[in-house]
C-alpha cells in the first residue's frame, strides 16, 4: 500500500522548516509526525523539481502539485521496516543484566529488513523521552524564541472618566541569550498579536529561525504536537520574516518553560517596578516598560557571568537572520463565496472578481489600505479598500460581455419572477437594479428579496413593494423590515400609481 500523500499545506511548511529554518530531515519529521525518509523522499523530489524557495507567488498550488507528482502521486522508495514493541523493550530493560546490544540482537535475528543496532538506540531513546516528564533542552543561538501572554495585567485609566481598564502583557524570550521583549496591549486578539511580534523583531533588530508560541487561539487555531493548524494571518508574518512557527503541546508548560521564566521575571521586574506608576495611556505604559527593558537585559545572570545583552551581542545575534527590509503588514485572511454577481463580500463592502469564479470559494487578504482575492492560491483580484461611499468596486475587465449574458442570471430573469406577483413588484426589482452602477450589482438584493416574498401572498407582495416605492427602501434590510413589521398597511401617497411614477424605473428596453 503507496504512503499516504502530504496535504500541500504540510509540504510548504515541510520547505519553510528545511528551507527557511534550515532543520534536518529527523527534525522536521519529529515536527511533522512523519518519519524521515518521507522528509527525504519530498526533499529528493522538490530538488528533482527544481522548485526553489521561497515558492514563486506564480506557481500555484495546482502547478506545484503536478511538479512534484509527475508519477502519481506513488513515493518511491520509501521505506517500510518492522518496528519492535518499544513497551516491550523498556520493560525487558528493567531486567537484571538486560541491555539494547541483546534486545537488538533478538529483534534482528527474529526478522529481516531490521533498523541497524545504531537506529535502534536512537529510536529507543526518541521513545524515552516521550515518557520522561521532563526533558533538558539545550538552545541553539538564533534558533528559537518563545512568546506568549503574561497572566497578570497592567490597569490604565481614563483620564476624563476615571474608568479602569486592563491591559494585556506581551512577553517573548530568546532561547540561548534570553534576552527578553515586553510590551502591553489591549487584548490578546490576532492584530495586537501580530503587531507585538513585529515590534519585538525590530527590538531584536533580528530574528530567529523559530517560534515558539503557546496556544493563543488568536496564532494557533488547532492545537496538535504533530500538526498543528496555525492562524493564516499568523503564517503570513511568519513567512515575511521566514521563520517557522512550532507551537508548544497543550498543558506541556516544559516545552515553553524559557517564556515561562521570562513571564515570571516580566511580572516581578517590570510589574513589581511599575506598580507604584499611575497610566493615563497604552503609550505611557509602554514607555515605562521600554524603560525597564535595559535594566532587565542588562543585569547579570549568575550562573553564567553574564547579561541577556551581552549574551546577545556575542553569541545570539550574529547566528540570526536580517530583518526584512520592510515591516510586515497585517492581514486579515478568511474564506468567502463569489456570489451571482461576481463579487464578494469583505468587511460590509463588495469587490468583484472575474464573472467566471461564480459560486466558487475564495481567500481573501484584507489590509489598511487594500482587498486581494485568491483562489487556489492565485491572486485574482486586488481593489483599494472601501471604507465609505458606493459599497461595490467593479473593475470593466471583470464584467461579462456587453449585453451580460452568463449563465440563467440577467435582469430579465429577476423582472420575470417579480411580474408574477404584480407591476409593483416588478418595479420594485427594476428600480434595485437601476439604482446600482451596474445591474448585477444589485442580483444579491432581488434574489433576496424575492426569496422573502415566496412565503407572502401576491396581495400583500404587492402592497409591500408600493410602499418600498414610495419611501425609496431599495435594499434588503428595509424592505425585511417593512415585512417584518408589517408596515406597509400604513397608508402611501398614491399607492396605486407607484409602479408606474417611479422615478427609477429604465424600463425592458435598457436590457436589450
Amino acid at each position: 500500500m503507496p504512503t499516504k500523500r502530504l496535504a500541500m499545506r504540510q509540504i510548504h511548511r515541510l520547505m519553510g522548516l528545511h528551507f527557511g529554518a534550515g532543520l534536518g530531515a529527523r527534525a522536521i519529521g519529529r515536527e511533522l509526525g512523519i518519519s524521515h525518509s518521507t522528509v527525504r523522499e519530498y526533499l529528493a523530489r522538490i530538488a528533482a523539481a527544481n522548485i526553489t524557495w521561497p515558492v514563486s507567488p506564480d506557481l500555484t498550488e495546482t502547478a506545484l502539485e503536478q511538479q512534484l507528482f509527475v508519477n502519481g502521486g506513488v513515493q518511491a522508495g520509501a521505506r517500510h521496516r518492522v518496528e519492535p514493541d518499544w513497551t516491550a523493550v523498556a520493560r525487558e530493560l528493567k531486567r537484571p543484566g538486560v541491555t539494547l546490544q541483546i534486545l537488538w540482537e533478538e529483534y534482528s535475528s527474529a526478522q529481516p529488513g531490521t533498523y541497524s543496532y545504531s537506529r535502534y538506540c536512537q529510536l529507543f531513546r526518541e521513545f524515552a523521552r516521550r515518557l520522561t516528564p521532563s526533558m533538558r533542552q539545550n538552545h541553539v543561538a538564533g534558533d528559537k524564541a518563545f512568546v506568549d501572554y503574561s497572566g497578570k495585567k497592567v490597569p490604565i485609566f481614563d483620564p476624563h472618566s476615571g474608568e479602569v481598564r486592563y491591559a494585556e502583557i506581551f512577553v517573548g524570550v530568546l532561547g540561548a541569550s534570553s534576552l527578553t521583549y515586553a510590551e502591553a496591549s489591549w487584548t490578546q486578539a490576532l492584530p495586537d498579536w501580530i503587531g507585538a511580534h513585529v515590534r519585538m523583531f525590530k527590538f531584536w533588530g533580528a530574528v530567529p529561525r523559530l517560534l515558539v508560541p503557546d496556544n493563543l487561539k488568536a496564532g494557533v487555531h488547532k492545537a496538535s504536537f504533530y500538526d498543528p493548524e496555525v492562524n493564516r494571518s499568523y503564517g503570513a508574518m511568519a513567512e515575511h520574516y521566514r521563520v517557522g512557527i512550532l507551537p508548544a503541546r497543550p498543558y506541556h508548560a516544559k516545552d515553553k518553560a524559557k517564556v515561562e521564566v521570562g513571564v515570571r521575571i516580566a511580572q516581578y521586574y517590570i510589574l513589581g517596578r511599575l506598580r507604584h506608576l499611575k497610566f493615563f495611556s497604552l503609550a505611557e505604559c509602554n514607555a515605562a516598560i521600554a524603560g525597564i527593558l535595559p535594566q532587565l537585559n542588562g543585569r547579570i545572570m549568575r550562573h553564567i557571568d553574564m547579561s541577556r545583552q551581552q549574551l546577545f551581542d556575542t553569541v545570539e545575534r550574529p547566528a540570526m537572520q536580517k530583518l526584512p527590509e520592510q515591516d510586515y503588514e497585517y492581514a486579515e485572511w478568511k474564506i468567502a463565496r463569489v456570489g451571482i454577481d461576481y463579487h464578494v463580500q469583505v468587511a460590509n463592502f463588495f469587490y468583484s472578481v472575474h464573472h467566471s469564479l461564480i459560486r466558487q470559494q475564495v481567500d481573501t487578504r484584507l489590509t489598511e489600505r487594500t482587498v486581494e482575492i485568491f483562489h487556489r492560491g492565485q491572486r485574482v483580484a486586488a481593489h483599494a479598500r472601501r471604507y465609505g461611499g458606493q459599497r461595490h468596486s467593479t473593475l470593466p475587465e471583470h464584467m461579462p460581455s456587453a449585453h451580460r449574458r452568463y449563465a440563467a442570471w440577467r435582469p430579465e430573469r429577476f423582472q420575470r419572477q417579480a411580474s408574477a406577483f404584480g407591476p409593483n413588484t416588478e418595479a420594485l426589482v427594476l428600480s434595485i437594479m437601476h439604482k446600482r452602477a451596474h445591474p448585477e450589482q444589485g442580483f444579491r438584493t432581488c434574489l433576496g428579496v424575492l426569496k422573502l416574498f415566496d412565503k407572502l401572498d401576491a396581495q400583500r407582495v404587492e402592497a409591500i413593494a408600493a410602499y418600498a416605492l414610495e419611501i425609496g427602501a431599495l435594499n434588503y434590510p428595509s424592505i425585511a423590515s417593512i415585512v417584518e413589521h408589517r408596515i406597509e398597511r400604513k397608508p402611501a401617497r398614491d399607492q396605486d400609481n407607484a409602479s408606474i411614477l417611479h422615478v427609477n424605473i429604465r424600463g425592458p428596453r435598457y436590457y436589450n
